[in-house]
């Protein structure tokens, strides 16, 4: 299996994907707004766009579907609960379906309510598994829930599949925000020694050659998996001074992306 990361360069700081079948050369575009580097990669590398999946219904990631369809002939994936927001897609996925990729390339759809209630990661049925995370999962970060997402919803999603995967797990996520949820990180545990040194090893930082995280790494600098730590409480705790002695994780996610929203 492939796994091609493509930076757009936007505003919006979006990575695209696709990935591909060595043996055949088939592949799949995920969340394809450029389409244009999408459709170049591809032909760059000789390979068959046969299949367009988008992890959720926001324009940033479904904008270019039209275009590479149209250029390529392929399917469109999504969550079944997209279909009124996402035009003509071909698939509606759940839970646990697979995507076939080629001969060789299996996928899993995870369904990955919060940052909207119609957002699917993907995993790969690999030696090492990787995560497409959409706008889940970021490095170092969470995604908001201001477009028809809940925040609750996220922490189930964090608490119930994404922390359930093998730490070996690569992230892809939607975005680059790396440097930034560092700077949050450290904002809610000052005293977090690994965010230190990842972001000084970031200071030259260029998202063309992005930084791929295991979950392993994200538990230790990402704040949404640190829900237990002392410092993140007692940091949280200024903001929020009623804050209980021992507050449940639930809480203390939803505190943390409360605050991240106006951060």
């Amino acid at each position: 299996m492939i796994v091609e990361q493509i930076w757009t360069g936007n505003a919006y700081r979006n990575f695209n994907y696709l990935i591909a079948c060595p043996e055949t050369g088939e592949a799949m575009a995920i969340d394809p707004l450029d389409h244009v580097k999408c459709l170049g990669v591809a032909k760059d590398r000789g390979w068959d766009i046969r299949q367009v999946l988008n992890t959720h219904e926001h324009g940033d990631h479904t904008g270019g579907n039209a275009r590479v369809i149209a250029a390529t002939g392929a399917r469109l994936l999504a969550h079944k609960n997209a279909k009124d927001s996402i035009p003509d897609m071909d698939q509606g996925l759940d839970a646990g379906d697979v995507i076939k990729v080629g001969t060789s390339v299996e996928i899993e759809a995870l369904d990955t309510p919060g940052h909207t209630m119609s957002h699917v990661c993907l995993l790969t049925r690999t030696d090492q598994p990787c995560l497409v995370s959409g706008d889940t999962l970021f490095n170092a970060g969470a995604g908001n829930c201001h477009n028809g997402g809940h925040p609750s919803e996220l922490y189930d999603t964090f608490a119930n599949i994404i922390s359930q995967l093998p730490d070996d797990t690569l992230i892809y996520p939607g975005h680059d925000y790396i440097v930034g949820n560092l700077g949050f990180t450290l904002d809610r545990e000052p005293d977090n020694a690994r965010a230190i040194s990842l972001l000084d090893e970031l200071k030259n930082y260029d998202p063309e050659t992005p930084k791929v995280t295991t979950l392993a790494l994200e538990r230790e600098i990402n704040t949404f998996f640190r829900l237990r730590s002392p410092s993140v409480i007692e940091q949280l705790r200024q903001n929020f001074p009623d804050l209980e002695d021992t507050p449940d994780p639930r809480t203390v996610f939803l505190k943390l992306r409360e605050l991240r929203n106006s951060w």
